[in-house]
């Protein structure tokens, strides 16, 4: 007897857990976004250097929130403009969040993910700023690697390339030139913030019916 209620005591911890785990499977869904939404959601991904998935969970774990926006948003249908279909791997509970609030409030769930996101333009504005910033201390550590490298040749000029000066010297730039590519790819690869625009991303419209 006492063995049947440690198996029924198990089975019932494993329920919440195994729940819980289905809730983090990754699925992918579809959303009709517009351009600026996907821009937001790519330049803070990048820029926060996370997944867009996380980022997802992060907006859709806040139920507080998504109920705010869909009080606004009930009975109101988007207008049409130019959105783009794009599919996203999210967790299988962000995406249940979404369809359910978006059913109980009869708002638009694409609406709900795009108000969601004008959420994160505080911190897209702040790495706006952040990469001018970057761009600039990144151009004095092109000067300073340039000098580097101009050092060691004149090191090996001076002493040949077979001293142990230039060998820990070459080390050093060795692995000096490998943080600054990986450095000029993280800015290469920011750029997308630059021509970013926040306000275009306030102007999604919507009509009642």
């Amino acid at each position: 007897m006492a063995n049947t209620d440690d198996q029924t005591s198990h089975i019932a911890r494993s329920r919440p857990i195994s729940s819980e785990l289905r809730g983090r499977q990754s699925v992918r869904a579809t959303f009709k976004l517009t351009e600026e939404c996907i821009g937001a959601i790519s330049i803070v991904a990048t820029h926060l250097g996370i997944k867009q998935k996380s980022l997802f969970d992060h907006l859709a774990e806040d139920i507080q929130a998504l109920h705010s926006i869909a009080r606004e948003l009930k009975n109101t249908k988007l207008k049409k403009q130019s959105r783009i279909q794009k599919t996203f791997v999210i967790s299988r509970k962000s995406l249940h969040s979404l369809d359910e609030i978006s059913r109980s409030f009869n708002a638009p769930r694409d609406a709900l993910v795009e108000y969601s996101v004008q959420r994160l333009l505080p911190i897209i504005i702040k790495e706006q700023q952040r990469h001018e910033t970057r761009k600039k201390i990144f151009a004095e550590i092109t000067a300073h690697f340039q000098a580097g490298i101009q050092l060691l040749k004149k090191i090996n000029r001076s002493l040949d390339s077979d001293d142990p000066i230039f060998d820990r010297m070459a080390v050093v730039i060795g692995h000096y030139e490998n943080t600054f590519a990986s450095i000029e790819a993280f800015i290469e690869k920011s750029k997308i913030i630059e021509t970013f625009d926040p306000e275009m991303l306030k102007r999604i419209l919507t009509t009642k019916d």
